[in-house]
């Protein structure tokens, strides 16, 4: 399992996007709420999705998103899959922040969206989920990490499922980094004091070499075996998160 199928119009990769919308996401990240970098650093990533899908001057749609925000309910934001230029048209859905959150019931939907979807897609990419949220997952009854696992053993012939954590809190993760573009990442040995960053790490891929070969050609520095956690702590991180998301090798 490579992770080397290129996106292609006939093949093209699909992205899952689940996004929590709980209250704390009307918190202030710089001069900004959460929630609205999360709907600006989603709109780059189409943008990109966009481009990389662009030859000369023909647009072949190389991408498919799926677009949930959760709550204690899941939102079907684009009213299915679509490609990736009917979203560039349309644009990211207002995102609404709600008063509850329950991760289990985004990555439920992502199981039963995949489970319907995997038959169509043995010819392409490894489908990619990036999961956005603000706070710890729950554990017992409520727990998103048991059904992570099991989207983690869905695989085509390019490759198990990807899922990819973008965590926007200044508490778990620790100190802010300085430097984005010479951050290395997060491995498997990396240790957090709290144990809703350590299940979220339990719940990301390690980044297949050809996503990291287009974020090291993008100038980042991520290192060989990091995992697909970020800390979104500053409006570059988050950017990095979903700019990752688009980094499916295309043709």
């Amino acid at each position: 399992m490579s992770y080397t199928v290129l996106a292609t119009q006939q093949n093209p990769a699909l992205v899952v996007y689940l996004l929590d919308i709980s209250r704390s996401m009307t918190l202030p990240m710089g001069k900004k709420r959460r929630i609205d970098v999360v709907t600006e650093s989603l709109t780059a990533a189409v943008k990109q999705m966009v481009f990389r899908s662009t030859k000369g001057t023909r647009l072949l749609p190389r991408y498919r998103i799926a677009m949930y925000a959760y709550s204690d309910q899941v939102y079907d934001l684009l009213g299915g899959i679509r490609s990736v230029d009917e979203v560039a048209r349309r644009g990211i859905p207002e995102l609404i922040p709600q008063q509850h959150t329950s991760a289990a019931l985004a990555f439920e939907t992502a199981e039963r969206l995949l489970e319907k979807e995997l038959p169509e897609l043995r010819e392409g990419p490894a489908p990619l989920i990036c999961h956005m949220t603000d706070g710890s997952p729950s554990g017992g009854a409520g727990d998103p990490e048991p059904v992570a696992k099991r989207l983690m053993q869905m695989a085509v012939p390019d490759g198990n499922v990807l899922i990819e954590n973008i965590l926007i809190s200044d508490e778990l993760i620790g100190a802010p980094l300085t430097d984005v573009k010479q951050w290395e990442g997060y491995h498997s040995h990396t240790s957090f004091a709290e144990e809703g960053a350590e299940k979220l790490k339990r719940m990301s891929s390690v980044i297949p070499e050809t996503y990291r070969e287009t974020m090291l050609d993008s100038g980042y520095r991520l290192a060989e075996g990091s995992l697909m956690l970020l800390p979104g702590s500053s409006p570059e991180l988050v950017a990095l998160g979903f700019q990752m998301s688009a980094a499916t090798p295309v043709r």
